[in-house]
């Protein structure tokens, strides 16, 4: 989070500094040449702030770098006043004053990707502020080679052009939508979905998407993924043939919600699922991302479902030691699907030698009591693991970086692993080539892992494998009644005074092997290894069947929350 920040920060400093630069030489010196120059730099620094700083407002640059080179452009001319150039000029100030209006309409309107249907006016809108720098830069130019001043008027026309397309079809789409409703909605409606996968949360979580959607296409009925965040369509849409569709407005919800769907699924308790939620004539369905014994793992918010899919009966256990009361009915035990690739070890690897380990440091979560990091400690506890012969498998969380104090600390283990790396030769796994492995191929890569409470305990137990748990609580003898996964592991202290203990019985004896394979039963449900998904697409399908199929239950229904 500290590098993405100074990364902004560089650029915003960087765009705005030669903007005023660039204006300050052209309009009080006579080094026109040296002040084009930096204009031109000025855009590129401001191009480069819009990647790094997606839907920054650079009006007031844009708007010193067009008067810059404007100067310029009349010092170099040498004729007096050009009405050419002032046409110029009021093209521009046009412009600047249109693209933030246009852009935010254009966010406000649907965008669909593996779908027949043309999104084009909201992308075009979306890339406005890109063409209005590069206008700029291209007068810019002019100006430098002196050429007539109709030649920047003439482009500036083309870029005011297609800038007032853009405003005349979201005008329309806005004012006067087709009948029938809008191209998205008609597509769908041809496409026939009978279940939507409903998402919205923080940057860098798509995940939690990607690793249901394999299992969402084998259960063989048409369905379709909506979005409420712009910055998932691209991702999301890679991982399947499904349409995606990102719905930014309540009204975009109801366009793309066809009658032909008869249930929602949901993999978090995003806020904005209760904007799905209205819609009373689906089956909503909670899947959850993972599986832990983490407080979030048991939000009362849960209750709003009309089903829960949970991986094991240790789930609903779960919800009742937190005090939260949901019918017995509403939970569905289906296993946990995506642990049916992991490798199981049915006998216990004892005394390895040269043992490898997945260490997996949870995030800091939103609140001080769903911290579980291990991450302040983690150096120490990788040095020990390190003496011991091990290769490592770092594979941190992906909102570790939002914490700067998480990210030094997942730096200086990168920097532990590869001096360690370079003097022995040791294939550790790290950075980008961790998160380019799935949590599968780790686990079935590893001996053992070390891990803070997370859902990730969850899925290793389908190995057979041991494991450690860090009680970053320092809770002692309560934790493993708060959090009961850890009974079949090994608990590691927050001050590691028992690392050494640990590390044996992970490593070496493991002493609770047999304890394990009653827990897994617990957590991930008793179900055949060689159809273990079964449980899962079986418990999607009747969901689908059973839900309300007449004219009159189909019809849209808003529930209070609407």
């Amino acid at each position: 989070m500290r590098g993405d920040l100074v990364r902004k920060l560089a650029a915003r400093c960087l765009s705005t500094g030669l903007a005023v630069l660039a204006f300050v030489v052209l309009a009080l010196t006579d080094a026109t040449g040296w002040g084009l120059a930096l204009a031109v730099a000025a855009v590129v620094a401001s191009a480069v702030e819009q990647r790094v700083r997606p839907g920054a407002d650079l009006v007031a640059e844009t708007t010193l770098i067009a008067a810059a080179v404007l100067v310029g452009y009349w010092r170099r001319l040498d004729d007096g006043v050009d009405l050419a150039l002032v046409a110029t000029a009021l093209v521009l100030l046009g412009l600047v004053l249109l693209v933030g209006p246009l852009r935010t309409a254009g966010n406000l309107e649907m965008r669909t990707a593996n779908l027949p249907v043309r999104t084009w006016t909201p992308l075009v809108a979306d890339q406005l502020g890109t063409a209005l720098l590069g206008l700029p830069a291209v007068v810019a130019l002019a100006a430098a080679l002196t050429v007539p001043a109709a030649v920047p008027l003439v482009a500036s026309l083309l870029v005011g052009a297609g800038v007032g397309a853009v405003a005349l079809d979201l005008a329309r789409r806005r004012f006067r939508p087709g009948a029938g409703g809008g191209a998205v909605g008609r597509a769908l409606r041809r496409h026939q979905p009978e279940f939507v996968l409903y998402f919205s949360a923080p940057p860098g979580s798509e995940y939690q998407v990607t690793m249901w959607l394999p299992y969402l296409e084998r259960i063989g009925r048409p369905f379709l993924v909506m979005l409420r965040e712009p910055e998932f369509l691209a991702p999301i849409a890679a991982a399947t043939d499904a349409p995606v569709v990102y719905c930014p407005t309540l009204r975009a919800m109801d366009e793309a919600l066809v009658p032909s769907l008869r249930a929602a699924f949901y993999v978090n308790h995003g806020a904005k699922n209760s904007h799905c939620i209205r819609f009373t004539q689906l089956t909503h369905v909670q899947l959850h991302h993972g599986d832990s014994d983490k407080a979030p793992s048991a939000n009362p918010v849960s209750r709003i479902f009309d089903r829960i899919f949970v991986a094991g009966p240790a789930a609903i256990d779960r919800y009742a030691r937190a005090g939260v009361q949901i019918p017995a009915d509403k939970f569905v035990v289906v296993g946990r699907p995506q642990v049916e690739s992991i490798q199981v070890r049915q006998e216990p690897a004892r005394g390895l030698a040269h043992p490898t380990v997945l260490y997996t440091p949870t995030w800091t979560g939103h609140h001080a009591d769903a911290d579980y990091c291990s991450l302040p400690v983690a150096e120490q506890l990788l040095r020990r693991l390190l003496e011991r012969g091990a290769t490592v498998i770092l594979r941190a969380h992906p909102y570790t970086t939002q914490n700067p104090a998480s990210a030094r600390q997942l730096g200086r283990l990168t920097e532990l692993l590869t001096a360690d790396r370079a003097r022995t030769g040791r294939q550790h796994v790290f950075g980008s080539a961790a998160r380019e492995l799935s949590l599968t191929e780790c686990v079935n890569s590893s001996d053992a892992l070390v891990s803070d409470v997370s859902g990730v305990i969850s899925d290793y137990l389908y190995s057979g494998k041991p494991y450690a748990v860090t009680d970053m609580g320092g809770e002692g003898d309560r934790f493993v009644k708060r959090f009961p996964l850890a009974a079949s592991g090994y608990v590691l202290r927050r001050d590691l005074s028992n690392v050494d203990e640990v590390l044996t019985d992970l490593l070496d004896t493991d002493p609770l092997a047999e304890a394990r394979w009653a827990t897994r039963r617990r957590y991930l449900g008793d179900f055949p290894a060689e159809s273990y998904a079964e449980a899962f697409l079986s418990a999607a399908r009747r969901e689908l069947t059973s839900a309300p199929d007449t004219a009159a239950e189909r019809s849209p229904q808003l529930s209070p929350l609407a």
